[in-house]
């Protein structure tokens, strides 16, 4: 399965640019900059801080409140009390990634990343991914690792080479992708379904959730079902990126066949 190079344009670029001060981060956002992070000195206030967060309403941008010496710990520059990560990708939208996959003749194959927030195991999990012929990684604006320098060095520079969606709600997306014609497969301890069992050669979204709390319940809920990586040994679980390959290369060992 030969996937395109949705971001070739960003390719040289691997390091995240930081930007200082309220109207340089006002305008990085009206110049259509992903924001990856944000962080705004506690107490703030002032007309061009309001202007500001009129702005991040208006983009659904969230910001974290820190204090100061947090910020000059970041940069010796004048802050003026804010300080914007840009992203070195940029985030598409999974409405507009589906149909495309669809044009193209090709079976839809997604990973869900809920609440992975581990930078080393996003960068590990994507690099699986575009090997595997993944179409898209799907992470949620919230509670995600960062996509920073890290990332795209454990991907191997595959996050610039695969589609990375970021989405307000992962079990409304989930909701799409069935609406999509595209199962929702869990990966989850929770079931005593094995995932060698599942059929994989029709189009599948596989949902991965962070080693601590699991695939979320809401999400769970959605599914349209529930696998586990059957364990012969005693230790309880495998490293995220470490389930990712053994789900994902299942799915191509069936697809391939």
């Amino acid at each position: 399965m030969q996937q395109p190079h949705w971001r070739s344009s960003h390719e040289k670029k691997e390091t995240n640019q930081h930007v200082y001060g309220i109207r340089a981060v006002i305008e990085a956002i009206d110049s259509g900059k992903e924001i990856e992070s944000l962080f705004v000195q506690r107490g703030l206030s002032g007309p061009l801080f309001l202007e500001l967060k009129q702005l991040l309403r208006q983009h659904d941008i969230g910001y974290q409140q820190v204090p100061v010496e947090k910020l000059n710990r970041m940069t010796r520059k004048n802050h003026q009390g804010v300080i914007a990560v840009i992203s070195p990708i940029s985030y598409q939208r999974t409405e507009d990634i589906i149909p495309q996959i669809y044009e193209r003749g090709e079976v839809p194959l997604l990973v869900m990343l809920d609440g992975i927030t581990d930078v080393r195991n996003l960068g590990a999990i994507a690099r699986t991914a575009e090997c595997a012929g993944v179409h898209a990684i799907i992470v949620p604006k919230r509670g995600s690792a960062e996509i920073n320098p890290d990332a795209i060095k454990t991907s191997s520079g595959a996050l610039y080479k695969i589609a990375v969606c970021r989405e307000d709600s992962l079990a409304k997306t989930a909701k799409f992708l069935q609406e999509s014609g595209i199962q929702v497969v869990a990966c989850t301890e929770k079931t005593e379904l094995d995932l060698y069992g599942m059929d994989f050669s029709v189009p599948t979204a596989l949902v991965l959730g962070s080693e601590e709390h699991g695939v979320s319940e809401d999400v769970l809920r959605v599914a349209d079902h529930l696998a586990r990586i059957p364990m012969a040994g005693s230790i309880a679980s495998l490293n995220v990126s470490v389930s990712a390959g053994v789900a994902l290369y299942e799915a191509v060992r069936q697809r391939m066949g």
